[in-house]
């Protein structure tokens, strides 16, 4: 397991650059081709490389994806090494040990029937052409199992934050600051009336579901944060353009569609300026009523192969476990890494845990398609 973990950490896949994406595509594709005996089927869209193996009519999914978001080069000054059983490099924990135990775990079935990979090469950046390889999948499979790294101390992820990004544009009227600043439309003061309303938005959708004292961005509230914003192009000019970006996380479909709703009604308050609104929802929740009873069966699998209580949990971020549960199909996420640090500096992998979750899952597997 660590020299196919060694391999595909030292072959960069930055999701960015394509070719490179490309590149691990093959090493995925060889090493999947060795555990599991068949070739996969190699789909490119939109320049980006997925790969597919399918044994039957799917019964079972499990996804996972070989791109990452370190840059190339990153291996330079973050070799692949393995440190007193800790091991370490770009993309290690998210999520290149979840695809080495999952071809692990499938090497130990006596039979693939059933069973559907999709591993792809965009979801670090929104899985923009996966999108609609991994739902197509989803539909009329009894089970998903997503092998994106697990949360803190190896806990299952139970239920995954919704996301939708949006963009405020606000047009307004340019005009010399010094001059004639009252012919002009400020869109930056607009935009600070917009980014204020914005940023009351999650206190109305949480409502009486909030906690008090409970931690901004857990995982049954629902944020909006206004993020990137720009304004003006010279300091003697009332600006004309002005926008800022906004990410929203939803812990249910009908937190999504009220964000939505609140974000569209958003009216202009400066005399003279225009509001854009674009963007919208793009990954669904994954609730936890999807996850349930494969959560319990996984309980029940550790237990009988030995391994200690499995804890589930819910996350703010979003993975294509969102698309999977969005189509209806019972999804589990985090079976992959034990480690931390994803997109961090001390990004890891504990070594000693691979063989456990890698049996975790091959017994899921047998489970469900029992």
């Amino acid at each position: 397991m660590l020299d196919d973990l060694g391999e595909l950490v030292s072959c960069e896949s930055f999701s960015a650059d394509h070719q490179a994406v490309a590149r691990s595509a093959k090493v995925v594709a060889a090493q999947g081709r060795a555990r599991l005996g068949a070739p996969p089927e190699t789909i490119v869209i939109d320049g980006v490389t997925h790969l597919r193996w399918s044994f039957g009519a799917p019964r079972v999914l499990l996804v996972g994806h070989h791109d990452t978001v370190w840059p190339i080069g990153s291996l330079r000054t973050r070799p692949w090494s393995v440190t007193d059983g800790v091991a370490t490099g770009p993309g290690v924990f998210d999520m290149k040990a979840g695809l080495v135990q999952m071809f692990h775990a499938l090497a130990t079935l006596p039979s693939l029937d059933g069973v559907c990979v999709l591993v792809t090469g965009d979801e670090e950046v929104g899985s923009p052409s996966s999108r609609p390889l991994i739902e197509e999948a989803a539909r009329g499979c009894a089970a998903a199992f997503v092998l994106e790294a697990s949360a803190d101390g190896g806990a299952l992820k139970t239920a995954r934050k919704g996301t939708s990004t949006y963009e405020l544009v606000v047009h307004g009227r340019a005009a010399h600051a010094g001059l004639d600043p009252g012919k002009g439309a400020n869109a930056a003061v607009e935009l600070a009336h917009q980014i204020l309303t914005v940023a009351g938005i999650a206190g109305r959708v949480n409502g009486a579901a909030h906690t008090p004292g409970e931690a901004a961005g857990t995982a049954r509230e629902t944020t909006v944060t206004p993020t990137v914003l720009s304004a003006g192009t010279t300091v003697n000019t009332v600006p004309a353009l002005a926008r800022v970006a906004v990410d929203v996380r939803v812990p249910t479909l009908a937190a999504q569609a009220r964000v939505d709703e609140l974000i569209r009604a958003l009216a202009p308050r400066t005399a003279g300026t225009r509001l854009e609104v674009q963007g919208g929802p793009n990954r669904p929740p994954l609730e936890g009523s999807s996850s349930a009873e494969l959560f319990a069966l996984a309980q029940r699998v550790a237990t009988g192969l030995g391994l200690p209580p499995l804890r589930g949990v819910g996350v703010g971020g979003a993975s294509d476990g969102n698309f999977t549960a969005g189509v209806g199909c019972p999804t589990l996420d985090g079976l992959g890494a034990v480690g931390g640090g994803a997109h961090a500096e001390d990004e890891h992998v504990v070594v000693a845990e691979m063989p456990s979750r890698a049996a975790l899952l091959a017994g899921l597997i047998q489970a469900v398609g029992r």
